[in-house]
């Protein structure tokens, strides 16, 4: 539990946008001003046609020691709400107070002078978080280190790629003594070992009482980092609580969002459980139940229970498999039971089963029931897609059996 004053609160946070220009030509302007005029204008709180609420009504706090993620589809607000606490954007309403130095990583090179070298920009960025010049001379090794880019240092930063500039962003934003820590997706580029260095080093920072705020797409992460989360969808807080109940919520938001109908549908699910419980090692077999009911009787093999199993690092899909494909015939009627037990060949991480009506005529789900999480802990270490569950014999020379291992 976080001690003392959060290091970061918003109160009831409104922005908005406008579409286009505010006055597309005079003949738009005139009547506006005479409106406001003659007091007949909308109410400053209001918004004109030309205009869009980016953010609503947006409350959160952070404290020391914890990290949240801010997860959402595209263009429900997650960037302007670190625009907005990092002061780039000013509120229409409500405020948001943030308690001390800010590293902040929000947009690929935004404080960079691209006519400057990267070691020239290390000092800028030091100077523009407040930061003494021995204090940035004394962490320049550290931070150059970290970045991987040493052999470039000299190079102006606008021959850079965006993940050359994404990693000395980091390393700099990370390394400066930061009261607060703000990182945008920007991570999402470069390799994929960089990445992981740096989502330790956001995690080592949080541990060390410093608050932190997350936007990744990169769901695995923010599950693995963030103590709690909030959902946005269209600038509005749609669901807070602990990073893997939001995560829950947008993945079937997601699913939901698709072409599936429930109405109608003569089978419908109300529930998805694990009983082998939220966390397993890999290559063990977990054990699911669904419950559900069939309302009415349904032609043989029109619709089907499925079980698919997603990835939260790249929110594909790597396995799928149904009731009828299984051989396991459905009751004509009435309330039933479908257990299923999967073998979760996969590498470590997170992974989400969703359960759905599946109606293969059309090709789609006719129904989309609830998901459960698994975190997937290491089994017999591998690498690769798929554990395999590997048993290994050791012979000597003679061909006696020294050792197996598994």
């Amino acid at each position: 539990m976080a001690h003392g004053h959060p290091g970061i609160v918003c109160d009831r946070v409104w922005k908005k946008f406008h579409r286009g220009e505010l006055h597309d030509s005079l003949r738009d302007l005139l009547p506006a001003l005479t409106r406001r005029m003659l007091g007949r204008g909308p109410d400053r709180r209001e918004l004109t046609s030309d205009e869009f609420w980016a953010l609503q009504d947006l409350s959160f706090e952070v404290g020391p020691g914890e990290a949240l993620g801010i997860i959402g589809a595209n263009g429900a607000g997650k960037s302007t709400t670190l625009k907005v606490i990092s002061k780039i954007l000013r509120p229409n309403r409500g405020s948001c107070e943030v308690r001390g130095r800010v590293g902040a990583l929000i947009e690929v090179s935004a404080g960079f002078h691209p006519d400057l070298t990267g070691r020239e920009n290390v000092f800028l960025q030091g100077a523009i978080m407040n930061m003494p010049v021995e204090l940035t001379r004394e962490k320049f090794d550290a931070i150059v280190d970290f970045s991987g880019i040493s052999e470039f240092l000299d190079t102006p930063v606008k021959r850079y790629s965006s993940g050359m500039n994404a990693r000395l962003g980091f390393s700099i934003a990370a390394h400066l003594n930061p009261d607060v820590l703000i990182i945008d997706e920007v991570l999402s580029v470069g390799d994929y070992a960089f990445q992981r260095r740096a989502f330790d080093r956001i995690g080592a920072l949080a541990r060390s009482g410093i608050p932190v705020i997350v936007v990744s797409h990169q769901l695995d992460r923010i599950a693995e980092l963030c103590s709690k989360a909030i959902l946005l969808e269209r600038g509005r807080v749609v669901a807070e609580g602990s990073a893997t109940e939001c995560i829950g919520r947008y993945i079937l938001g997601q699913t939901h969002s698709g072409d599936a109908t429930t109405e109608g549908c003569p089978v419908t699910i109300e529930s998805l459980e694990s009983e082998t419980g939220d966390s397993v090692r890999s290559g063990q077999t977990v054990r699911l139940r669904v419950q559900g009911e069939i309302h009415r009787p349904v032609v043989e093999q029109l619709y089907h229970v499925a079980l698919r199993v997603r990835a939260l690092s790249t929110g594909q899909f790597v396995f799928s498999c149904d009731s009828t494909s299984l051989r396991a015939p459905m009751p004509d009627l009435g309330p039933f039971t479908v257990l299923t037990e999967l073998q979760l060949n996969v590498p470590p991480g997170t992974y989400v089963v969703e359960a759905s009506v599946w109606d293969p005529v059309h090709h789609r789900d006719a129904f989309t029931g609830p998901s459960v999480m698994l975190t997937v802990d290491e089994g017999t270490a591998f690498d690769g897609l798929v554990q395999m569950n590997p048993r290994m014999r050791v012979l000597d020379e003679r061909e006696a059996y020294i050792v197996e291992g598994s």
